[in-house]
């Protein structure tokens, strides 16, 4: 219980904080990351073998703990009893060391405006089908994004919408829509698995929390092919990266292939970045892919080179160029140019916006 206790006095400090993650190691002394920057809790005994696996029992079950001993590592959902917050869990192996990074995931669902995200991702909630996708580094809200996307459909739709995740993050309360919350190991083998249910299941709308192999992109744009609205997240850096991994990921004698449905069943790609204010806290810097016409010619014609182009200078048809986009912040004294020119990819053209 003494391990319990101390796990639910650092849920405490993170949420007093506002801080957003707990990572607790062995050898170490906890640390939590508040406003995108890590905290270490001095005051905080050095964790030790004993802690730690004291830890590991009072959050995993059997079935993830036979998962970490075979594997090294798990993901894992944690609710303290102190709170109604959840978090996301990692328990993995560093050096013969035991380490856990914990994520808080918020019990609101914040709505689109309260995140200060673009009106134009409104349109996408709005679809009846196709294929969206939220894409960034880890730790920059992705999740955060696709669940304000989804009540917003939960407030308007009558909808059977499905969310496949690993682990469930956000609990949505049915509103409008029938929303089923499928998680791996849990509920379903695999993503795949349960990707292939929802042909079977009369589902609208599917939430696919990552996807991680072929497969599962294979059967997200056929889904997206056949009648259905996909949301999904990447660990990419950009809309164009993103149209360049997903087709990568394929043998070479099934790109063109992938080209073709991807062209046609892709409806956006929203990139984000979570950059921290002058006035503390952090406000998103995103870019925003539509899929028109042009970008559907230079993914099918193997041309993803000029997507950035087509992004810079389609602004009135809502598309959204991240260098303007931090541009904007800095002007508006929300963040500064040193942290526009850390964020950006593409530097050169930044400075000569500034």
């Amino acid at each position: 219980m003494e391990y319990k206790r101390d796990l639910e006095s650092l849920v405490d400090i993170v949420i007093k904080e506002g801080g957003s993650d707990i990572h607790v190691s062995e050898g170490r002394v906890p640390m939590i990351r508040v406003s995108g920057s890590l905290v270490p809790l001095i005051k905080h005994k050095v964790m030790t073998r004993a802690d730690m696996e004291g830890i590991l029992k009072h959050v995993l079950t059997d079935q993830t703990q036979a998962i970490f001993a075979e594997k090294k590592q798990v993901d894992f959902a944690y609710r303290p009893e102190t709170t109604k917050s959840r978090f996301r869990g990692n328990a993995y192996i560093q050096q013969g060391y035991i380490s856990i990074a914990l994520r808080l995931i918020q019990e609101h669902i914040r709505s689109l405006e309260e995140l200060s995200l673009p009106p134009q991702l409104a349109m996408f909630a709005q679809k009846q089908q196709g294929f969206f996708l939220v894409v960034g580094p880890s730790g920059q809200g992705k999740s955060t994004t696709l669940a304000a996307l989804i009540d917003l459909i939960n407030n308007e739709r009558l909808e059977h919408i499905v969310t496949i995740e690993d682990p469930v993050e956000y609990i949505f309360k049915q509103k409008k829509a029938i929303i089923d919350q499928r998680e791996v190991r849990t509920d379903t083998p695999d993503f795949h698995t349960a990707l292939w249910g929802i042909f079977r299941q009369d589902i609208d709308i599917v939430m696919i929390g990552e996807m991680r192999q072929p497969e599962t992109i294979a059967t997200a744009v056929t889904a997206a092919e056949t009648g259905h609205l996909v949301f999904s997240t990447l660990h990419t850096n950009s809309a164009s990266q993103t149209v360049e991994r997903i087709i990568d990921s394929f043998p070479a004698n099934q790109q063109n292939q992938i080209r073709l449905q991807l062209a046609g069943s892709l409806i956006g790609i929203f990139s984000q970045r979570l950059v921290p204010k002058i006035s503390g806290g952090l406000i998103p810097a995103y870019e925003l892919l539509i899929n028109n016409t042009a970008i559907a010619n230079v993914i099918r014609d193997k041309r993803t080179h000029e997507i950035d182009t087509i992004i810079e200078t389609s602004s009135e048809e809502g598309m959204i160029d991240l260098n303007r986009c931090l541009v904007r912040l800095v002007r508006d004294g929300i963040i500064t140019a040193e942290n526009a020119f850390r964020y950006s990819y593409n530097t050169k053209t930044l400075e000569k916006m500034l």
